[in-house]
């Protein structure tokens, strides 16, 4: 049966961020809003810098995010959330992990003894944190989540809202990934570099891997200079710039079995 609901508005992709761990400084942290009307809807990642770009455009914090490595340049504002939300008096974020992050994400941002010097706290209980596997449910829709190629299996992963968005989170190239979770005309937001390494897509991976009715989907971010952007959108392809703003398509129905 057809389990998600049909939600109306204009849905858009906002880039928070779009350069590398290098880059962040002057390019912003990679990082997104997915946004129904203007409003948000989920966040995806919250490196030192997105939460900056966050704060210049919204007073509390976001209502929803969504983690997908644990790379400190995507998950290094989560102690200032965490302290943001503990004294702000706000209502706690959500925070969907994939599972497999969990062991790791506990022991890189949570396992200090004692994460306020009075005590009294945990970690999570700043957060509604809840794991997820194969996806998960936000705001009566349905979000896939699926593994990337970023250094080690599974400490990387993607994240779909089918009909609208695919992100890709940082990877190399996964044409056999994106062939089944970017089938129904998403745009594709998709790590790319100028230059390829063992962990991160290279504007030549691009070209080689993908098929040309994948690539005229994909807008590009991750990369390591205003330059770099340049050099890549020279060759043809969309290239994300900080507060850009993205149309997407309204987010399709799945089916479930119930």
């Amino acid at each position: 049966m057809s389990a998600a609901p049909d939600v109306p508005g204009r849905w858009a992709l906002r880039f928070l961020g779009v350069g590398n761990a290098g880059a962040a400084p002057a390019l912003g942290s990679a990082s997104a809003l997915i946004e129904r009307d203007g409003v948000p809807q989920l966040m995806i990642d919250c490196g030192e810098y997105a939460l900056d770009a966050w704060l210049a455009r919204h007073a509390g914090p976001p209502p929803a995010l969504f983690v997908t490595h644990l790379h400190m340049d995507h998950v290094g504002g989560l102690e200032r959330l965490f302290t943001l939300t503990w004294f702000g008096g706000d209502a706690r974020p959500l925070l969907y992990v994939p599972a497999a992050l969990l062991p790791h994400m506990q022991a890189r941002v949570a396992d200090y003894p004692g994460i306020l010097a009075e005590g009294g706290v945990n970690f999570w209980e700043a957060f509604r944190l809840i794991p997820v596997s194969r996806g998960f449910w936000h705001g009566g829709l349905w979000y896939d989540v699926f593994p990337v190629r970023h250094h080690r299996p599974d400490t990387a992963f993607g994240l779909r809202l089918r009909g609208s968005v695919v992100w890709t989170g940082d990877t190399r190239p996964i044409p056999e990934m994106l062939a089944v979770q970017a089938e129904a005309g998403e745009l594709i937001a998709h790590d790319c570099g100028l230059v390829g390494n063992p962990s991160h897509t290279g504007v030549d991976d691009l070209e080689r891997e993908y098929p040309d009715t994948l690539r005229s989907r994909m807008v590009l971010y991750h990369y390591g200079s205003p330059e770099d952007a340049a050099a890549i959108a020279a060759r043809g392809h969309r290239v994300a710039r900080p507060g850009e703003i993205y149309p997407l398509g309204p987010p399709q129905p799945v089916e479930t079995q119930g």
